[in-house]
């Protein structure tokens, strides 16, 4: 705790006088044109990832940036109801599901017999579970890391298509009024992948993706 109370002391005294007119100005609302899902772990700073300042992105958290298929009266309500404002209330026009490499959740997935103690971690992960056979179906070959970094990629692409069972994102899709990407976070290389759907590949991110966030998020 002492790290994190010297942090909030630098902030206050070095940090915030900086950039008082930003915090000011935040302080009368919000107008965020991304939507940011990514996972909980710790080694994930979205903001410094993505250069952006606060009030760019609206992020959504959770063990394996999972998007529960949508559902009347589902238990996972909360990242629903964190999607559904961002996108009904706040207008967020761009999606980003962005998983990361050794990602913890992914590995509970591949080994469900770890999770026997972690009842409501088991019962999350199931949201993967598409991902996980698609995996070990068409590329049951694979072993180790490479096991891993194809689970993490596929379950990317899973939650893109749970946030198309969503009727409010559907609707905005049909009127090209919202954008979907996947990502995933290499964090050793500081790199960034991108899937694109013609190919079904992650690649590395285009320039034309970044400078379309970088604007929105600048002109937000």
């Amino acid at each position: 705790m002492k790290k994190v109370k010297d942090g909030v002391a630098r902030f206050k005294k070095d940090i915030y006088p900086n950039h008082r007119d930003l915090f000011e100005r935040l302080s009368e609302g919000q107008n965020p044109e991304v939507l940011f899902i990514t996972c909980s772990d710790s080694r994930i700073d979205t903001n410094l990832i993505t250069q952006t300042q606060p009030g760019d992105l609206f992020i959504v958290r959770n063990a394996g940036n999972i998007v529960p298929p949508y559902s009347i009266g589902s238990s996972d309500v909360g990242t629903v109801a964190a999607i559904e404002f961002a996108v009904g209330a706040l207008k967020t026009e761009e999606i980003i599901v962005c998983g990361h490499t050794d990602c913890g959740a992914m590995k509970g997935a591949l080994e469900p017999e770890s999770l026997t103690e972690l009842p409501h971690v088991c019962e999350w992960l199931k949201h993967s579970s598409s991902a996980l056979h698609i995996m070990k179906d068409h590329h049951g070959d694979l072993e180790g890391d490479a096991q891993l970094n194809k689970l993490i990629e596929e379950n990317v692409i899973s939650q893109l298509m749970h946030l198309q069972t969503y009727p409010f994102i559907a609707s905005q899709l049909r009127a090209k009024k919202v954008n979907l990407h996947g990502w995933v976070y290499d964090i050793r290389a500081g790199l960034i992948t991108e899937y694109n759907p013609k190919t079904g590949l992650f690649e590395p991110l285009s320039d034309e993706v970044v400078q379309a966030v970088s604007h929105k998020t600048s002109a937000a």
